[in-house]
């Protein structure tokens, strides 16, 4: 094999990721004390919500460790991306919230991944909105599902370590049943010119819902997303949020990169579809991340 030729700065980059992938081969994430729900959730749409929601799942399940994501935007993206069926007649989470369906006989394992395990969305999600106005605890119903499931997961001696929740780009009454079933938000920020447009509004609605359904929900993750080295913007942007959130932000950024966009046409996540690509060690490197904070917070 020709040595890598360093000066270049194509040749350093690849050698750089060389030793990313060398360091996370040999790094195992800890396991938590306890379930660690997350709502991954930006009312801004294309700022890389259900990337990150199936990316972070997946590199968490790769290193081990039990895995759960709810699809409850109706496009069904997240069960696309992780090869789960989500045809009109196949259980989801529509059955979950709406008819009262026990969360357990709706999961479907990630044919990829072990420890993987997902609550596909349905095209029936998209009238789901207007039929949760008239339901009884409208706002609790994927709350007290997940609490249920999660129960008899711990009673099988099958622990989940990490739940993620897609939603969809608003903030309707779905969003607000992950919000109220989750204890932490992931926010990904697109590093573009209007990063933080609309962040306010988010805020204050997951202020709302700590102050009238959810105390427990705190803003503990933002990832970077779509950073670009090359542009003076991209660095600006994130020097911006990073003076926002100080403790929040994650270190790792999420790079522009043709093989995560890819990866979805692929029905598979970018860390099985190119697992050596920077896209990949990025999001990894995000659950490492993610991992050691989940473990910082248990005491």
């Amino acid at each position: 094999m020709p040595i890598m030729d360093e000066s270049t700065p194509l040749g350093a980059a690849i050698a750089r990721d060389n030793r990313r992938a060398e360091r996370l081969a040999t790094t195992t994430f800890p396991r938590p004390d306890r379930t660690h729900i997350f709502t991954i959730a930006n009312q801004k749409g294309g700022v890389g919500k259900t990337t990150t929601t199936v990316n972070i799942a997946a590199a968490l399940a790769k290193q081990g460790l039990e895995v759960l994501v709810i699809d409850i935007d109706p496009q069904g993206n997240a069960s696309t991306a992780l090869g789960i069926d989500h045809s009109t007649e196949v259980a989801s989470v529509y059955d979950v919230i709406i008819e009262d369906a026990a969360m357990a006989d709706t999961v479907a394992p990630c044919p990829d991944l072990d420890h993987l395990l997902c609550v596909p969305a349905t095209i029936d999600l998209a009238g789901a909105e207007i039929e949760l106005v008239s339901l009884v605890a409208r706002e609790q119903r994927l709350a007290r599902a997940l609490e249920e499931y999660l129960a008899l997961r711990e009673s099988e001696g099958s622990r989940v370590d990490y739940v993620l929740i897609d939603c969809p780009p608003s903030l309707g009454l779905l969003t607000v049943n992950a919000f109220v079933a989750a204890n932490e938000v992931l926010i990904p920020i697109q590093c573009e010119y209007y990063a933080l447009e609309g962040l306010s509004q988010l805020l204050k609605n997951i202020q709302l819902i700590q102050k009238h359904l959810n105390p427990d929900l705190s803003i503990s993750t933002i990832l970077l997303t779509m950073y670009d080295g090359r542009t003076n913007l991209s660095a600006e942007v994130a020097n911006d949020v990073r003076a926002h959130f100080p403790e929040q932000v994650l270190r790792v950024a999420i790079p522009r990169s043709v093989r995560i966009s890819e990866a979805p046409s692929y029905r598979q996540t970018v860390i099985t579809y190119e697992p050596s690509s920077s896209g990949a060690l990025s999001y990894r490197e995000a659950a490492e991340e993610i991992a050691a904070r989940g473990v910082a917070d248990n005491g």
